[in-house]
């Protein structure tokens, strides 16, 4: 039967999420949360195989992602010819999945590395405690933080939702993100996510509060029982460390729980890279472009 695409719904969340499970990698691509956040801007839309979900993007053009489940399940490339005999470009594409692929039809599909939609993977335990020469410089941020502030950390939830939305409204003022289309891209997903905060599954965060004021939010997703993913963290301007510092107690209330945490990508800002990198890394889930035929 031809795949039949929808747009995504909060309907089918609990549906999408058993495939995720089955899935052998989970990207932050292929968070329920970030699918529905940015599937407006996106025009995202999904179809349900009896072994995987497939996604297709729709703004600003036609675009593939991969499949979402069991990729183990099916002969994924006379699949893949199967539904698309003139040939496929599937992007965001794990690295497990793309090497899959090239045994499966050896070379006969062209290969292209995304930098730029790398996963970057830390160890909770040390983004919890800053320890040594390499944290030395979030550490004395931080530290400062804590001096300088009176300050609350709270556990995010529905009481908070309306204090974070006037912060992202504030941020955006300052940061002018209507100039800025990724910046008002991500505004409009971060606004839709917490307008809708008690409809996620697996949502949850923490907020910094300074004399009564939300000095930074974060919203994290449980993508596996292994791994945090952060999708958004925002700091109000003026206060120095603010950033170390939610990054740091977030992680920090929430590390019993998981081992790695997943702060996304830096979709190739220099300035993005840098700050990311800066965390030290232990791994990257590798992504790339897929073409089937050229």
């Amino acid at each position: 039967m031809p795949l039949s695409f929808e747009p995504l719904s909060l309907a089918r969340q609990t549906q999408y999420l058993e495939f995720l499970r089955a899935c052998p990698v989970k990207p932050s691509d292929y968070s329920f949360v970030n699918l529905w956040g940015w599937s407006e801007f996106y025009g995202l839309e999904w179809s349900f195989d009896r072994e995987l979900v497939w996604i297709r993007q729709t703004r600003p053009e036609v675009k593939f992602w991969a499949p979402v489940g069991n990729w183990g399940a099916v002969e994924l490339y006379r699949f893949i010819m199967n539904e698309f005999p003139d040939g496929l470009t599937m992007v965001r594409v794990p690295e497990t999945l793309m090497k899959q692929l090239e045994t499966e039809v050896n070379s006969r599909i062209r290969v292209d590395e995304s930098r730029g939609h790398w996963d970057y993977l830390y160890a909770a335990t040390e983004l919890a405690a800053l320890q040594g020469n390499r944290f030395h410089k979030k550490k004395n941020l931080l530290n400062q933080f804590k001096k300088k502030y009176v300050h609350q950390y709270l556990d995010f939830d529905e009481a908070l939702v309306k204090m974070a939305l006037d912060m992202q409204e504030n941020w955006c003022t300052w940061r002018d993100c209507e100039a800025e289309e990724a910046l008002d891209a991500e505004n409009r997903a971060i606004t839709r996510v917490l307008n809708n905060w008690g409809a996620f599954e697996n949502l949850f965060g923490g907020a910094i509060l300074v004399d009564g004021e939300m000095a930074a939010y974060t919203i994290g997703e449980r993508l596996s029982a292994e791994t945090l993913l952060i999708h958004f963290e925002k700091g109000s301007p003026g206060y120095k460390g603010i950033y170390q510092a939610i990054n740091q107690m977030f992680v920090k209330y929430t590390q019993g729980a998981h081992q790695w945490v997943n702060r996304e990508q830096d979709l190739d800002n220099e300035g993005l890279r840098k700050a990311k990198m800066s965390y030290n890394p232990v791994d990257f889930i590798k992504k790339y472009t897929i073409h089937t035929k050229e």
